[in-house]
């Protein structure tokens, strides 16, 4: 029987942006300013429609629950990121990496299934709009979100107990500023072709699964938006989906680069790229553009800062 390394040297360090030399300081503030904006967004978006009566519908209350999930998801990497590009390589124990990846691949793995949910609530609304308030009632809302948290939960938790099954090798050097199920898998000895395939399997029920959703919503969508004889009917229906839309490409397009490939594909550079993309810049995306450029929570924002310059515009 091997033994697992990190029983003798207790964790791994995270190398981060050590190969930027210089370039740290800048990096950290940068990601420190879309940080605090990220942060700021999410939490004004889920108290401005926590507090306003007009927003509470399903819609946007399926939002507050992503931008709560997009918060909890770059609490547990961005802040030890940006500690990382101060202080250079970090240590972190064998159950913090474990603990880190569960939560973040938990809360990741919860985002799509609220983004399919969000579809399905876009369905109803322009296909069966008569029909909308009993189907979206408050029951199926909470249940829809409760399933959305308990699968991504349940994944996570599967993805965890893949990876730290297995036996790792004496380098115990991440090469990359968090742990994420592809840098910490190319650290561990012998054949993982089995742990690849579970990975994969896992990430394919749930990018594939929640995405074919998701298309299928949409292709009802259309075909209900066609029939629509005016344009300036056709155009107000689309507007109420393309928010939705632009969120969905660029988070499963991120997602789908990271987890669905190879482990012989792997690229240190590249791949940090993409995490920066889907850990700092898509949980900014949602509450810019699904939110702050929605009608319904300007109103909102100019009823909540009555002397500010919104109420002026």
């Amino acid at each position: 029987m091997v033994l697992r390394n990190v029983t003798f040297w207790g964790g791994f360090v995270f190398l981060g942006f050590s190969s930027f030399g210089e370039l740290q300081l800048l990096l950290f503030a940068l990601f420190f300013s879309l940080y605090l904006v990220t942060l700021t967004s999410n939490v004004f978006i889920i108290i401005i429609i926590r507090l306003d009566r007009h927003l509470h519908t399903p819609m946007y209350l399926f939002l507050s629950f992503l931008s709560f999930s997009e918060t909890c998801y770059t609490l547990g990497i961005i802040p030890r990121m940006l500690s990382g590009l101060v202080m250079g390589s970090q240590f972190i124990s064998y159950v913090g990496c474990a603990a880190q990846m569960f939560f973040s691949a938990s809360w990741a793995c919860s985002n799509c299934f609220l983004l399919a949910v969000m579809g399905f609530d876009r369905y109803v609304a322009i296909c069966a709009p008569l029909h909308y308030a009993s189907r979206m009632h408050p029951t199926l809302c909470a249940q829809l979100v409760s399933a959305s948290f308990l699968s991504g939960y349940l994944f996570g938790l599967g993805m965890t107990l893949v990876i730290f099954h297995l036996s790792f090798c004496s380098s115990h050097e991440i090469q990359h500023f968090f742990c994420d199920t592809p840098p910490v898998l190319s650290l561990a000895c012998g054949d993982t072709g089995l742990n690849e395939l579970g990975i994969l399997i896992l990430s394919l029920l749930v990018l594939l699964a929640s995405f074919f959703f998701i298309t299928i919503s949409y292709a009802y969508i259309l075909a209900a938006i066609l029939r629509i004889p005016s344009a300036e009917g056709r155009k107000k229906a689309f507007s109420t989906c393309a928010s939705h839309l632009t969120v969905v490409i660029v988070h499963y397009g991120c997602a789908s680069f990271m987890y669905l490939r190879p482990k012989a594909s792997y690229s240190l550079e590249r791949d940090q790229l993409i995490a920066v993309t889907y850990t700092v810049v898509t949980p900014l995306l949602n509450p810019i553009v699904y939110s702050l450029r929605n009608r319904a929570v300007q109103r909102a924002l100019r009823n909540a800062f009555p002397g500010s310059l919104l109420s002026k515009r």
